[in-house]
């Protein structure tokens, strides 16, 4: 006999609450209950991933899981929060245990490295789609958000940029000159990108402006731009690229188009007051965070990229969108 919604939700998905002292009820009943701490504001963020948009329909279960979590704990990071409880709405075509169980142990992995309870959510069947909401605490007025980046401040991103976009292309053009070991890497980038929450938390205080990249580089850095009410200029000496990107693409323009436009990185994107800089590295070089000043915000509008003949090119703010094809 084929398990029903609540022999899934039991067996794969029922935890005793392990880490939330906030949480008073949870997986079993109508609804949640929580308890804001006092001096405390809840920051609250929802991603959904569709198989064949958001992932290929092939990805391991495992890494599925892990990405779905992954995601929304990088909003988390945007905003400076920590992280304490999701939930999760599963669709599913049709029940595979052996996939329910890979999923949820990917999903699990990541929770627990972050003390994060699964306190509710729902399963239903239909095509396969992940809807994740989380949920964390800031102290009060304490957050990180797109609003206020000033002229003068300088522009970060932590990690490398245009791996999982890579990534994606050789999923679909397949390249033989491509080793396996700089495959799986970017590959990793993809389907595991590494939620930056303690950078994030840290950023608190600091950055006066912060986005998560999701869409890619420019798209999302012309968040905060459009915001805050202010340009930015980019060095393109400065975009950070891993090895195996170059490795991968020789070409640069084509680097250039992963790291700018390409999107799935779940990397930060800030900015720090002049100010504050000097103590920003030296905190960045105690902690070993992976971070590259790439530019600087302008008084005047729009992304400009300057090459290595010091040319200034405006280029647009664009990047991945639902519901938009190209011509």
């Amino acid at each position: 006999m084929t398990p029903g919604e609540f022999d899934i939700i039991r067996t794969y998905f029922t935890r005793p609450i392990q880490h939330s002292k906030t949480t008073r009820l949870s997986v079993g009943d109508d609804a949640a209950i929580l308890r804001t701490p006092a001096g405390y504001d809840m920051a609250i963020a929802v991603d959904t991933l569709n198989a064949g948009v958001h992932f290929p329909l092939d990805t391991n279960p495992d890494d599925i899981g892990w990405k779905s979590l992954a995601v929304n704990l990088s909003d988390m990071a945007a905003m400076g929060a920590t992280p304490a409880w999701f939930t999760l709405a599963l669709s599913l075509p049709t029940v595979d245990a052996a996939w329910l169980e890979a999923f949820a142990n990917g999903l699990f992995d990541l929770a627990d490295r972050y003390q994060l309870d699964l306190i509710g959510g729902d399963t239903t069947r239909g095509p396969l789609s992940i809807s994740i909401q989380i949920g964390g605490w800031v102290k009060r007025d304490m957050y990180l958000s797109r609003r206020g980046a000033q002229p003068g401040d300088r522009i970060y991103v932590s990690g490398t940029l245009g791996d999982a976009a890579l990534a994606l292309q050789l999923i679909t053009t397949a390249n033989s000159a491509v080793t396996e070991i700089d495959q799986q890497a970017v590959r990793q980038r993809l389907n595991r990108p590494t939620p930056r929450i303690e950078l994030g938390q840290a950023l608190v205080g600091i950055a006066s402006a912060c986005i998560d990249i999701s869409d890619g580089l420019a798209a999302d850095l012309g968040h905060i731009l459009a915001s805050s009410g202010c340009g930015a200029r980019l060095s393109l000496t400065a975009l950070p690229c891993s090895a195996e990107l170059l490795r991968i693409e020789t070409e640069q323009l084509r680097q250039l188009d992963h790291v700018l436009y390409g999107g799935d990185d779940y990397e930060l994107c800030f900015t720090v007051p002049s100010q504050r800089v000097a103590t920003f590295e030296q905190q960045c070089r105690q902690q070993q965070w992976p971070v590259s000043a790439i530019g600087e915000i302008t008084t005047e509008p729009g992304l400009w990229l300057v090459n290595t003949a010091g040319i200034a090119e405006r280029i647009a703010p664009q990047g991945y969108q639902h519901f938009v094809t190209k011509d």
